[in-house]
């Protein structure tokens, strides 16, 4: 697990969030580019940290003014990369370098959740790709 620096911003939010949904928040990833927040949680934690019909994310979206995704945390990174492309059903997590040395993961999907995986305007790649570079060093994911 790598040593991650939380900003004051993502210190509030975590604050935040435990205080409205009672479940400790594992990390915070602010994503301006995308207007979001993602929160990473214990697997035992997401129904409590979602709520019932999800009134917790609403609450908080309200609050905070911006998306709010929660996603399981896993220490394994094939698994934490396919908890961040879910829904999307995938098939394998396969991590290598490349020729320049780089860390890249290849995630294949079933087929017709290909466009699941990649999300709107590639909102759930990018969010795997936050995730992936922050925990695991890995520099590119590729959906095959």
């Amino acid at each position: 697990m790598p040593h991650i620096k939380l900003t004051g911003d993502e210190i509030r939010f975590i604050f935040l969030f435990e205080s409205v949904t009672n479940v400790p928040v594992r990390d915070c990833i602010i994503d301006d580019k995308l207007n979001r927040v993602i929160f990473l949680v214990d697997s035992e934690y997401i129904g409590k940290a979602i709520g019932r019909n999800g009134v917790n994310i609403k609450r908080l979206r309200k609050i905070i003014g911006k998306q709010i995704e929660v996603i399981e945390y896993s220490e394994e990174p094939e698994k934490m990369l396919q908890n961040a492309l879910f829904p999307a059903r995938v098939r394998g997590v396969k991590i290598t370098k490349n020729a320049e040395g780089k860390t890249i993961a290849v995630i294949t999907v079933e087929p017709k959740d290909k466009g699941l995986a990649i999300g709107k305007n590639g909102k759930n790649i990018a969010r795997a790709r936050l995730i992936a570079s922050r925990y695991f060093d890995i520099e590119n994911i590729i959906i095959p």
